[in-house]
């Protein structure tokens, strides 16, 4: 026969064991490094070599967004040209090491000025994106973009 307080010490048990077991899941989660691979590396250097030479384009865009059209054509041209060097020097020096974490121990990009927090925008006066930009329609959205008719 169970008495009183047993049943309140079962109660209490199995109270403890599934506010213990509830909690167990909330701690199995991926390290904040974990998307950041060597499989990201090797496509980030083969995306850099390819695609920074769009670097200038974009940059013309950009300064003469800011600017105006001559600063655009001309510190926008030596600035993209400047940068698509950097990004492509980038890119071959991932290329050979993409197997090593090179970074701090990480595979992340060695620049460093990647944005606050490491997302898709760049600060476009000394930091570079992570993959090179594109031109044209924007990918970086999740969602589709239709015209109605």
């Amino acid at each position: 026969m169970i008495t009183s307080n047993m049943r309140k010490l079962l109660i209490t048990l199995s109270a403890l064991a599934i506010t213990f077991t509830g909690m167990a899941p909330a701690d199995i989660q991926a390290p904040p490094a974990s998307t950041y691979n060597s499989t990201r590396k090797l496509g980030r250097a083969v995306s850099n070599i390819l695609y920074g030479i769009i670097e200038i384009p974009e940059q013309i865009v950009r300064k003469t967004d800011t600017y105006g059209r001559k600063a655009g054509w001309s510190y926008g041209a030596v600035d993209g040209t400047q940068r698509a060097f950097k990004r492509i020097g980038y890119g071959f020096y991932e290329l050979f090491t993409f197997h090593c974490p090179t970074h701090h121990g990480t595979f992340k990009p060695p620049y460093t000025k990647c944005g606050m927090d490491n997302r898709i925008e760049m600060n476009p006066h000394d930091g570079l994106s992570e993959f090179p930009p594109e031109l044209g329609a924007e990918g970086n959205f999740g969602h589709v973009r239709s015209n109605r008719w």
